[in-house]
């Protein structure tokens, strides 16, 4: 069994590529970095993914990429709700070079354990208009990796997994119920309230309601927060 660094958020995304690239056979170790987002309740959320997954270990690191701002996510700058959402406009959600950052630890790590794999749970379909969510990026950056790394200067090949990157939310969500996945651990809103509960009105909590409700099923996690 080959090992792969899994990017987890705590989002619904994530979790549904760490299940996938666990179906497929891989030991799962899985990275959390805490980015100063105003969102920390996904930090929460990812522990509890990392434990129904079983992963091997599970790392959370500090980076700060609210010391420069530039992003409703990192900033007081008011995060952008009942809006239609347009992929063709990047919108202030969008927290400068995120991925390329995240991807930059998961590389590290996977050299240090002489891995080979990257999974991260972007998607070109149904988001938010974000430039590193793009299958053009994924291949940049597989690109990078046999540049940047002793490991590929010898010849090793990294591979970044974006299972999702094709799929719909609703196409997404189906599959992960196929694996058994608890929809009600997981956390998508960028603005959440003080007790955790989506705002429901946030690109974020939009895409994963139409999503839910394109795969004809109920969304355990505003279940559990109107039952409270």
């Amino acid at each position: 069994m080959s090992d792969a660094i899994v990017l987890l958020s705590g989002g619904l995304d994530s979790y549904t590529a760490a299940a996938i690239a666990r179906a497929e056979g891989f030991g799962l170790h899985a990275l959390t970095v805490s980015y100063g987002q105003r969102h920390v309740r996904e930090v929460e959320a990812a522990r509890a993914v990392a434990q129904s997954l079983g992963v091997s270990r599970h790392v959370e690191i500090a980076v700060d990429l609210s010391t420069f701002g530039g992003s409703s996510l990192t900033s007081a700058e008011p995060v952008p709700k009942d809006r239609p959402i347009d992929p063709s406009e990047i919108p202030s959600t969008y927290v400068p070079a995120r991925n390329t950052v995240f991807l930059s630890l998961a590389l590290g790590w996977a050299e240090v354990l002489d891995a080979r794999d990257i999974v991260i749970g972007v998607n070109a379909l149904d988001y938010s208009g974000y430039p590193d969510c793009r299958p053009e990026f994924i291949a940049a950056f597989e690109h990078l990796a046999a540049l940047a790394t002793a490991k590929g200067v010898g010849g090793a090949r990294f591979r970044v997994h974006a299972p999702l990157i094709a799929l719909t939310k609703a196409q997404i969500i189906a599959r992960g119920l196929e694996l058994g996945l608890d929809y009600g651990l997981t956390h998508s809103c960028y603005d959440p309230h003080a007790d955790g509960a989506p705002c429901g009105r946030c690109d974020s909590c939009v895409l994963r309601a139409a999503g839910f409700a394109q795969a004809g099923v109920p969304d355990p996690l505003v279940t559990r927060f109107h039952r409270s």
